[in-house]
């Protein structure tokens, strides 16, 4: 599923190919996708442009100059694509959203959504969700405060988006690993010292992954070969079997709470 980094760079990319481009034609395959009926979800796009593209967590928010909303949702193996018919993946499309000679494919949306919405709904949506740990107003201090007498697995509370937006499964993974803690450790055994350690491994893996272009590698367009370099630099996510690059122990794959867990049980700790 796309997390922070992954969204970031999709918002970037757009933000550099869609802004103030006309919507010249609107397609829709599966109209379970949308909030609202396909054809009133085509009349009111027709025409309009997208002026800003913001993310807040997982989701992306398509601001359109008639002052609606496009909210959208990934979800497990959703992805976008802009370019050509010619260009893109031989998948089934949900939504195809063209700005003159190039579309913006949404594929994969069978458990995502691309919903119309009102700057008051969206607002409404999203008001949820809980702070980012790349936002300028966060710190250190901020954050210890954020988790401090919360209880549960450390994997829980990352990816937990009323406590902290935009951490899924691969992060967490990769946090808990730079942070040399276990994934099942307990947030209310930690110490401050230790949460401290825990926010430094954070907006140390964001970023990275985020300046490599995310884990996912299914390219934005033809010719990126930015999106998805991520991938290959994962130290535990999806490595189980393999050899730890930090201590040669082997890593491991487990089942917690639901979600699975890859890490270094020889030199991840529980404290």
């Amino acid at each position: 599923m796309p997390e922070l980094p992954e969204m970031e760079n999709y918002r970037r990319l757009l933000t550099e190919h869609i802004i103030n481009q006309p919507i010249t034609r609107v397609v829709i395959n599966r109209e379970k996708s949308l909030n609202v009926p396909a054809e009133r979800f085509i009349q009111e796009l027709m025409g309009q442009r997208v002026v800003f593209v913001e993310r807040r967590g997982k989701f992306l928010v398509f601001h359109l100059n008639n002052g609606r909303r496009l909210l959208l949702h990934l979800m497990l193996g959703g992805m976008l694509f802009y370019g050509t018919e010619e260009e893109r993946p031989s998948r089934n499309t949900q939504v195809e959203i063209a700005f003159g000679s190039s579309t913006l494919y949404f594929i994969g949306l069978r458990l995502g959504y691309l919903h119309l919405l009102s700057a008051k709904e969206t607002e409404e949506t999203l008001k949820p969700l809980g702070p980012e740990l790349l936002d300028r107003r966060m710190n250190k201090e901020r954050f210890i405060a954020l988790v401090k007498g919360r209880r549960g697995s450390l994997k829980s509370l990352l990816v937990n988006q009323h406590v902290i937006a935009g951490i899924g499964n691969c992060y967490a993974d990769e946090i808990a690993f730079e942070a040399d803690l276990l994934p099942s450790a307990k947030i209310q055994d930690l110490s401050e010292e230790t949460l401290g350690r825990l926010y430094d491994a954070a907006v140390k893996v964001l970023p990275d992954a985020l300046e490599h272009g995310g884990y996912m590698e299914s390219p934005f367009m033809a010719g990126d070969t930015l999106t998805g370099g991520y991938d290959e630099m994962c130290k535990v996510y999806d490595r189980d079997g393999e050899s730890c690059v930090r201590c040669g122990g082997v890593v491991t794959r487990i089942e917690l709470t639901g979600r699975k867990a890859f890490f270094c049980p020889s030199c991840q700790h529980e404290r």
